[in-house]
C-alpha cells in the first residue's frame, strides 16, 4: 500500500503541485488587485483600523519598542544588500548566490514601480519612527518576503539535514511575519500596505522560483550530470 502511494505521488506529485502553485499565484494576485483598488480610490480600510488596533492594545509597550525596531532593520535595504553580498561570497555555487542578488533588484524594482504608481500617502498619527515614500505596498514587508522567502526555497531544496531545514524555514518564516506586524507597530503602513506587500511578493516568488529552477539549477544539475 505505501509503495503505491509512493508511486502516484511520484507520478503526479510534480502536476498536482504545478496546480497548486497555479491556484496560489491566482488567489494572491486578486487578493492584491482588490486591495490596491481601495488604495487607488484613497480609502483607509477597516482592516487598516483593526489591524493597528489590535496590535496597539497587544504589543506595544516601553519594552517591546525596541526590539521592534531592531526586527524592522532586517526588512532595510542596508541588511538585505550585505546579506545578499554575503550570499555572493558564501554559497560555492556562484550561479545560485547571483539568483539570490538579482531576486533582490528585481522584487525592489517592483515595489518601486508600483509605490510611484499608487502614491498612497503614509499614515501619520502614531509614527514611532521617521519614514519617508510612499506607502502601498510596505517596501519591507514585499522585499523581506521576496528576499527571505527565496532562501526558504533555496534551503527547502538544497538542505539535507530535515533538522536544520525546519529550524531555518521556521525561523525565516517568523522573521517575515514579524518584520511586517513591525511596520504597523511603528506606525509607518497601514495593515493593508503590509498584506499587499506580501500577496504580490508571493505572486512575484511564484514566478521568480519558476524561471531560476528551469534556467539556473535544472541547467546546473544537467551540466554536474
Amino acid at each position: 500500500m505505501k509503495l503505491k502511494i509512493k508511486e502516484w505521488l511520484n507520478a503526479n506529485g510534480a502536476f498536482y503541485s504545478k496546480i497548486g502553485k497555479a491556484v496560489l499565484l491566482l488567489i494572491a494576485l486578486i487578493g492584491f488587485l482588490a486591495i490596491a483598488e481601495n488604495v487607488w480610490n484613497k480609502e483607509i480600510m477597516e482592516l487598516d483600523i483593526l489591524g493597528y488596533k489590535i496590535i496597539s492594545t497587544v504589543l506595544i509597550s516601553d519594552f517591546m519598542t525596541p526590539i521592534t525596531k531592531i526586527i524592522t532593520n532586517f526588512g532595510s535595504a542596508m541588511v538585505l544588500i550585505c546579506l545578499s553580498a554575503m550570499s555572493l561570497l558564501v554559497i560555492k555555487n556562484k550561479k545560485i548566490g547571483l539568483t539570490i542578488s538579482i531576486n533582490l533588484a528585481m522584487a525592489s524594482g517592483i515595489n518601486f514601480l508600483l509605490k510611484n504608481i499608487l502614491q498612497r500617502p503614509r499614515p501619520t498619527e502614531f509614527r514611532l519612527i521617521d519614514e519617508s515614500g510612499y506607502s502601498f505596498p510596505s517596501g519591507h514587508s514585499m522585499v523581506s518576503m521576496a528576499f527571505y522567502g527565496f532562501l526558504i526555497y533555496l534551503i527547502y531544496k538544497y538542505v539535507k539535514n530535515k533538522k536544520l531545514k525546519l529550524i531555518l524555514i521556521t525561523f525565516l518564516s517568523l522573521l517575515i511575519f514579524s518584520i511586517g506586524i513591525s511596520r504597523i507597530y511603528l506606525g509607518v503602513h497601514y495593515t493593508s500596505d503590509v498584506i499587499g506587500g506580501f500577496l504580490i511578493a508571493i505572486s512575484y516568488l511564484i514566478i521568480y522560483t519558476r524561471i531560476v529552477k528551469r534556467l539556473v539549477l535544472e541547467s546546473s544539475n544537467s551540466k554536474n550530470n
